[in-house]
């Protein structure tokens, strides 16, 4: 499925209709299309907009869009955002658009979404052993010999399931698979030792269905990661690659497939990708990171790798969600009307930052004001003295996780810095 179509499928988008099934957009706006809506180019806080509603700023969406390819291209990376942080098909165009190879993705839901609107490269981070879902990827890439399809493999008895299923479907082209090495023990996912990655890497071989096309795997569970660490396990899934390279496995191809790096260690790839020595293929060079897209005001904003090096830039917070302060029943108290269906709080809680009065007036600092608490559809907020806040204001809270916030949403404002709203951003979770 090309590119042209799936531009076609979020032309769709904009046909949707507004509804009940998006949370925060105007009562008034309903039975518009969203292209109709984007046009009225309305204000977020004073164009009917219903709290909670969740914004992003398209300034430092574009931002962060920019900074990671030129990132990538610095460093001689290619880069496959992880789509599981957002799910948003407008997203994966807007990233390809800025130069990503393709989109990563967890599960084969995800992948059907992701070609639905015609992402073309598709590396799964996962091993795919579900055959239903076998027998779909074979037909999608019997029907498109140019879509290209990457994911794990962990496990000899893994190889046999999927070989199977293949088979049974009648698969012509085989499934390119990279050889997951684990990042240690009590880590997630991956072959444990380089012997455990040479025995999968053998039962693929033995194979008609799939071909070994690299390696793989995700620092960011290496037990106790610092950055020894972190560089010591690179250095280890770089010497694999070079190990099977000499052991011929992989002849016939055209590139090598390395690939590791989420968002919290991305700098260490760069640097153990820039030593990889010359192998017998090009390799491709593959980063994952995802967060960045919209990262946070919480745990990306202090593991961010921007922070160890600072003149590469840094990426800028981009969700706001703003809530109505419903109830002020002491002065130390007071209870807004987004909570855990609406807000992320698996890695912290959100971050009051902003008030915008109830009668008007500008916005200013939350001083004073911290959220404390989530209930299902409360902000529990602690009030300092010197806190202003009244029922009926609004209150901007940061996030932290973006990965949690995206899916909670279905259509996102996409908002300037003067609150006019210039797109929706659609989600598939």
């Amino acid at each position: 499925m090309a590119l042209d179509s799936g531009t076609e499928a979020l032309a769709e988008l904009a046909e949707e209709r507004v509804d009940h099934r998006f949370k925060g957009l105007p009562p008034d706006a309903a039975g518009l299309t969203v292209a109709e809506l984007t046009a009225q180019r309305r204000n977020l806080f004073t164009g009917g907009f219903a709290t909670p509603v969740l914004a992003l700023s398209a300034e430092r969406l574009e931002h962060n869009l920019g900074l990671m390819e030129t990132y990538a291209a610095r460093h001689g990376l290619a880069f496959a955002p992880h789509g599981k942080t957002s799910m948003a098909p407008q997203l994966f165009h807007r990233q390809i658009e800025h130069g990503a190879w393709g989109i990563t993705l967890a599960v084969p839901h995800q992948v059907w979404v992701a070609r639905a609107f015609g992402i073309g490269r598709i590396f799964l981070a996962n091993e795919l052993v579900d055959a239903a879902a076998l027998r779909r990827l074979a037909a999608e890439l019997d029907a498109d010999p140019d879509f290209r399809f990457v994911c794990y493999v962990d496990s000899v008895r893994g190889v046999e399931l999927m070989d199977a299923a293949l088979t049974a479907a009648g698969a012509a082209r085989p499934v390119d698979v990279v050889v997951e090495l684990g990042a240690g023990e009590g880590a997630r996912t991956g072959a444990r030792t380089e012997a455990d990655c040479a025995a999968v890497a053998d039962a693929v071989a033995r194979t008609r269905t799939l071909r070994l096309a690299g390696v793989a795997g995700y620092e960011g569970e290496v037990p106790d990661a610092d950055p020894e660490r972190v560089h010591a396990w690179l250095r280890r899934l770089v010497a694999l690659a070079a190990d099977f390279d000499g052991a011929g496995r992989f002849e016939g191809l055209g590139e090598i497939v390395l690939s590791a790096g989420g968002s919290a260690w991305f700098d260490a790839v760069a640097d153990v990708f820039a030593e990889v020595p010359e192998l017998s293929l090009p390799v491709l060079k593959l980063l994952r990171s995802g967060a960045y897209v919209s990262h946070d005001d919480g745990h990306y904003r202090e593991v961010t790798p921007f922070n160890r090096v600072p003149a590469e830039g840094a990426l800028e917070p981009a969700f706001r969600l703003w809530t109505q302060v419903v109830s002020r029943p002491s002065p130390e108290q007071a209870f807004a009307n987004a909570g855990k269906r609406d807000a992320a709080y698996d890695l912290d809680l959100p971050f009051a930052q902003a008030v915008r009065p109830a009668g008007g007036g500008p916005e200013r600092p939350a001083t004073g004001i911290a959220v404390s608490g989530l209930s299902d559809q409360h902000a529990w907020l602690r009030t300092a003295p010197e806190a202003e806040l009244e029922v009926g204001d609004w209150v901007g809270l940061g996030l932290s996780h973006p990965c949690t916030s995206f899916d909670k949403w279905q259509l996102i404002p996409v908002a300037e810095a003067d609150g006019t709203v210039v797109d929706y951003i659609r989600t598939f979770f």
